[in-house]
């Protein structure tokens, strides 16, 4: 086989045994390369897919009872604009997206391209969210437990419990509350995941109708292209009028 061949068969995801066997025989130093890189890239593989399995430890203590686990987080505590959103998602014990992980281990192509399939294969997702207005009235601490409180509701199916990222859910289910929980649990990952990708393509929407702020850059994060749009034009109607920088613009632009 040419090295080309070689390297093209290495790249398939599951090469005959007997004809890796062979191919270990072969003295060329080429193909000792391209072996050395495709074991490495299997243990890699190997290693990431025992970390997945471990993920699972909180979820199998209830698939052992034969009840079913959501995971729950949030995104968009932080950011000077647009809602905080929450996901609840309800994982098979088949569930098999080894790349599932806390989102912000994830890249946001991995993410997007996560998304649609966390949703096919999932039991039950739902998503809650609390707009800014409400994060005025009530501050982002309480919206953050209705939007996790909505997602949970909206569910198709009732889980048994929940596994949630170091908060508590206002609703009447057993929960586990993890430090960290989206990097312990594939099910709150999932959930952080989903999260994440609706709320950044509602705030790439609101891009097109508030372009000078770079929502689609920063997500309504306080960052120096945000901070400088805020000065310059003042507070939008998704803008969160009790954060400081917010309020700030507002009270300079009222002097003006």
């Amino acid at each position: 086989m040419k090295i080309n061949e070689i390297k093209d068969l290495l790249k398939q995801e599951n090469p005959d045994p007997a004809l890796l066997e062979k191919l270990r025989e072969d003295p060329r130093k080429g193909v000792a390369q391209l072996l050395a890189s495709y074991d490495h890239r299997q243990e890699k593989l190997k290693k990431k897919k025992a970390e997945f399995l471990g993920r699972f430890a909180y979820e199998k203590a209830f698939w052992q009872k034969g009840q079913l686990v959501a995971g729950v987080d949030e995104v968009g505590r932080g950011p000077l604009a647009g809602p905080v959103v929450a996901a609840a998602v309800i994982l098979p014990e088949d569930f098999d997206l080894i790349e599932v992980n806390d989102s912000k281990k994830v890249s946001p192509a991995r993410r997007l391209a996560l998304y649609p399939q966390i949703l096919e294969k999932a039991v039950a997702v739902g998503i809650g969210l609390m707009d800014n207005q409400v994060i005025d009235q009530i501050n982002i601490y309480e919206a953050d437990r209705q939007a996790m409180k909505q997602a949970v509701e909206k569910l198709s199916v009732k889980p048994d419990a929940l596994l949630v990222d170091a908060m508590n859910v206002p609703v009447d289910l057993p929960q586990t509350e993890l430090i960290k929980g989206d990097a312990k649990s594939n099910s709150i990952a999932a959930a952080s995941i989903v999260a994440k990708v609706y709320r950044d393509q509602l705030m790439d929407e609101y891009a097109k109708t508030y372009p000078q702020y770079g929502f689609e850059r920063n997500a309504g994060y306080g960052t120096s292209e945000h901070l400088k749009a805020l000065a310059e034009f003042g507070p939008t109607p998704i803008h969160r009028l009790t954060f400081a920088p917010v309020k700030e613009s507002l009270e300079q632009h009222r002097k003006n």
